[in-house]
């Protein structure tokens, strides 16, 4: 199976008011086409960090949902810069360049807590962990993981406002 050629990710998203940080893996496939965190449909991520927030991101635009979700003081980013990946799932990233974690303290100076949606930006977490960032390994918002209902994810969701 042929892999595609490098994708590149997107940009972080937060300023310097963000205190916590969400990371995922990589875009998917429907998020690289949009150029948008979490295009897909059926990834429950708006619901997810909407219900945690309070409010009803899915609703909303997407430049409405990421106002919203900086005002809270949560940032966007993936852990992976780069990949080479066919399709959409994780288990596919091959040839993964890490994003740069050292700019995490000039780029957001309140930051203290960095989320993990999902198991595979989750290996990330001792090295964040290490950095001194209070860390939390969320169960995925993709539609992939239909393991959990969407309340048993909510349930570990609503954590990314607790301080730790």
């Amino acid at each position: 199976m042929k892999l595609d050629a490098k994708l590149a990710g997107f940009a972080p998203i937060g300023d310097e008011e963000t205190h916590t940080l969400i990371l995922g893996s990589f875009p998917g496939v429907a998020s690289l086409a949009a150029t948008q965190y979490y295009a897909h449909p059926r990834n429950q991520f708006w619901r997810l960090v909407g219900a945690a927030i309070g409010e009803d991101l899915h609703a909303l635009v997407y430049d409405e949902r990421i106002a919203r979700l900086v005002a809270h003081g949560i940032g966007l980013w993936d852990v992976l810069a780069a990949c080479e990946r066919e399709g959409s799932l994780d288990t596919a990233i091959r040839n993964a360049s890490p994003n740069d974690f050292a700019q995490f303290r000039t780029r957001f100076p309140k930051l203290h807590k960095v989320c993990f949606n999902g198991k595979t930006s989750g290996k990330f977490a001792p090295i964040l962990s290490a950095a001194g960032y209070a860390t939390l390994v969320l169960p995925s918002s993709s539609a992939a993981n239909a393991i959990l209902s969407f309340d048993q994810k909510l349930r570990i969701w609503r954590d990314i406002l607790t301080t730790q």
